[in-house]
Order: C-alpha cells, then structure tokens, then sequence
C-alpha cells in the first residue's frame, strides 16, 4: 500500500482551519510563527486571521506587545454539511481543546 501522505498533495483542512487548529492551541503565538507551522506567508495567516475575525470565529486581544487570540467555539461550522456542528466540537473531535 502507497504511503497517503508521499502521494497525494491536497489535505482535509483548508488553510483557515489550520490556522484556526494552530491559534486554539496556541493563543499567544506570533503569526510569524504560524506562518512557519502551516506553511504559508506571514501575509496569508493575517487575512486569514482577518477573516476568521470577520465571521465572529476569532477574537484577536492586544495584550502588551502581543495579541492574544480566543476561539468562539460556540460558533456553528459554515458548511451546510456539518451546520449542525460547532468550532469547539471540531477542536475537541481532532484533539485540539483549549480551555
């Protein structure tokens, strides 16, 4: 059997949620780092943050010299397939659970 991941070039998860996965479990990270960590620019982590921000997803918190980012887990999933689930259940469900 092919090794899935050697072999294929597409993912489950769209960039917006692995920033979102990175920012729940890491809420004080630098976007610079978390361009690093999903792998795209510094640029696209910022309008994706902007948008999750848009959508009522993610709080961005300006504490000190950093932000802070908080996740709505409340809010339900976009997709009419999966509408009838929330963020928080999603984090929980991939193991991703911030307190």
């Amino acid at each position: 059997m092919k090794d899935f991941a050697k072999h294929n070039t597409w993912t489950f998860f769209t960039n917006h949620s692995h920033v979102l996965f990175y920012l729940a479990h890491h809420p004080n990270i630098p976007m610079r780092e978390v361009a690093s960590q999903v792998g795209i620019t510094e640029r696209a982590v910022q309008r994706i943050v902007r948008d999750l921000v848009q959508v009522g997803v993610l709080k961005v918190k300006r504490v000190g010299r950093v932000n802070h980012y908080e996740v709505h887990r409340e809010k339900p999933l976009r997709h009419k397939f999966e509408a009838h689930r929330n963020i928080g259940e999603l984090l929980d469900f991939i193991g991703l659970y911030q307190p």
